[in-house]
């Protein structure tokens, strides 16, 4: 039945919307002013709201909001895009979900995952510098004491003595070599973390303790335990070693040689057995003449453990040593150093240039199955090898320890 026009009829719209008609005969300047209302919103003609001219809201029979999508409208609040649009829309955030999953699934870079940065060697030495190390030398002994007829014949026959102005120096030395590795030190760490990646040429760190550090020459999981005699001024030597780029090529070719299939030895190890042959001959004295020429001791001190360590690798690599040789070539390169200071400098220097100039160092056979004779030793003191070697088939290279007194200037058979 046909309701009156000019009563205002209610009926539930779509989604329990409110339509409301209002009369037909409201003229507003003389034409028909008929307003659909749904929910208090006029509707204006042809979908459009005619207060603000924005098409919120289309026309009313449910068969046209199904054609003009109005559904969709009112389920995502506004108006319905186009189709580029809404593609486009749905493209950006189809990206920035992923993207927002990407962030969950990989790991924010910690502090810890940023390699350390190298450490000079010179950086290093500033540190024990300027670090307070008294109680460090008040236990040094930076000579070695002789009594009686020994100490006569050292004051008239011996080497000189060291320049006052070097004393301090020196002493900065063996306090260094008192020093333990202290793990609340960023520098101790960088030093440790330096040495490291400059042998395996990596550019990340490794962690403090494991496995590792035996691919480079240490003993076992901790390296510290590794510099007994000698404290820190054993990694000081190695750093100076792998970060003086005159002297890389030869620790890196000492370092290749340590991981040969037969003549392999542990690396750090030896290297620290160099430091304490170098501190002995420093404490007896023997490179005062040198330190007081060029005015320094660490830079003296720095190259004659090079040369020592050069020395060991070339009677290592042309007489084919293998670790069961290792006790008796450590007495031979430490005789040899104590009695030959000068010389064992002069031959780093030689074999440096040698090197640079693209040759063959002297000492150093290009064929490693080619057994040269010891360049310290006679006839005689080469079949004394053999015979040494071959009664130490079962001594085990395990570490480096303090020389007890009665020991002095005897090699550490480890």
């Amino acid at each position: 039945m046909e309701q009156d026009i000019d009563t205002a009829s209610h009926t539930e719209g779509l989604n329990g919307l409110s339509l409301e008609r209002t009369p037909l005969e409201e003229i507003t300047n003389g034409r028909s002013n008929h307003k659909p209302v749904m929910n208090g919103v006029v509707i204006g003609q042809n979908g459009r709201d005619m207060t603000n001219g924005n098409a919120h809201l289309r026309s009313l029979p449910i068969s046209a909001l199904k054609q003009n999508g109005l559904l969709q409208t009112l389920a995502t609040g506004g108006d319905q895009a186009k189709p580029t649009e809404e593609k486009e829309n749905m493209e950006l955030e189809k990206a920035r979900q992923e993207w927002d999953a990407l962030e969950n699934i990989l790991p924010a870079l910690s502090e810890e995952s940023v390699p350390t940065p190298l450490i000079s060697f010179n950086e290093a030495l500033q540190y024990f510098q300027t670090t307070d190390l008294g109680d460090l030398l008040k236990n040094i002994q930076p000579t070695v004491r002789r009594t009686g007829l020994a100490a006569i014949t050292h004051f008239f026959f011996g080497p000189p003595r060291l320049h006052r102005e070097l004393l301090e120096e020196r002493d900065l030395v063996f306090a260094i070599a008192q020093c333990p590795v202290d793990n609340s030190q960023t520098v101790h760490m960088r030093v440790l973390q330096t040495i490291y990646k400059r042998l395996i040429g990596s550019r990340l760190d490794c962690p403090r303790y494991g496995s590792h550090w035996e691919n480079i020459g240490f003993q076992g999981t901790d390296p510290a335990t590794d510099l007994r005699g000698t404290g820190f001024l054993g990694l000081m030597h190695a750093l100076y070693f792998v970060m003086d780029p005159e002297m890389l090529p030869l620790a890196r070719d000492i370092y290749k040689l340590s991981q040969h299939p037969t003549q392999n030895f542990p690396f750090s190890v030896m290297s620290i057995n160099m430091t304490r042959i170098a501190l002995q001959v420093l404490r007896e004295e023997a490179l005062s003449k040198e330190c007081n020429r060029r005015q320094q001791v660490v830079g003296v001190l720095n190259e004659f453990y090079v040369a020592t360590y050069l020395h060991l690798y070339q009677l290592w690599k042309t007489q084919q040593k293998t670790i069961a040789d290792s006790g008796f070539v450590l007495k031979e390169v430490e005789v040899f150093a104590k009695k030959n200071p000068k010389q064992m400098l002069r031959r780093l220097e030689v074999f440096l240039k040698e090197k640079q100039a693209g040759g063959i160092p002297r000492g150093t056979s290009p064929d490693p199955q080619v057994r040269q004779p010891s360049p310290s030793l006679g006839e005689q003191g080469a079949r004394a090898g053999t015979a040494q070697a071959s009664r130490a088939k079962e001594m085990h290279f395990t570490g480096v320890c303090d020389l007890p007194p009665d020991m002095e200037g005897e090699a550490s058979l480890i």
